[in-house]
């Protein structure tokens, strides 16, 4: 039965002693104690602010980024937009320029084609204008080897100079 009631003595000496460290702790340690928890727990609020604030700049940055890609690509597909139409003019100028060049040359060839013609054709004229006088003389030449022949021929013409 000792266990289940305890002594009056010893019961006054642990009150005692309870009461003396309560005392102690609550003067000397308690304050250091809440001090140290308290600024523990401070330090980790303003960590975690800090958490909360370093993740919402990392959110503005990537949605900078990707803002900024978004207009580089814009730019990108502007510039190769832009490059594609000044190669398509670039294009279309040179078959212009090529079918003019191609149309100058062709009108050039006409007419050195025609004058190459009318000298051909000159020069056939000057030589069959020689053989026929070639071709005439000796006719001439043959009809008036004799005297008869250049009477008759003078008599000739002479009529037809009288007919007219």
């Amino acid at each position: 039965m000792d266990l289940i009631l305890p002594d009056y003595g010893l019961l006054f000496w642990t009150g005692l002693v309870f009461c003396l460290l309560l005392f102690l702790l609550a003067k000397y340690a308690w304050k250091p104690i809440l001090n140290a928890v308290n600024a523990r727990e401070q330090k980790i609020q303003e960590a975690l602010d800090l958490a909360d604030k370093t993740r919402a700049e990392m959110q503005e940055l990537q949605a900078e980024n990707e803002k900024i890609l978004k207009e580089a690509r814009s730019e990108r597909d502007a510039l190769i937009k832009d490059a594609q139409e000044i190669a398509n003019k670039l294009v279309d100028e040179a078959k212009n320029k090529a079918k003019i060049e191609a149309t100058k040359i062709v009108e050039s060839a006409k007419v050195i084609i025609s004058m190459e013609k009318a000298a051909a054709l000159k020069d056939l004229k000057n030589q069959l204008a020689g053989y026929s006088l070639s071709i005439a003389e000796k006719i001439v030449r043959g009809d008036l080897a004799s005297d008869e022949k250049q009477k008759a021929l003078a008599n000739k013409l002479a009529d037809d100079i009288n007919m007219n």
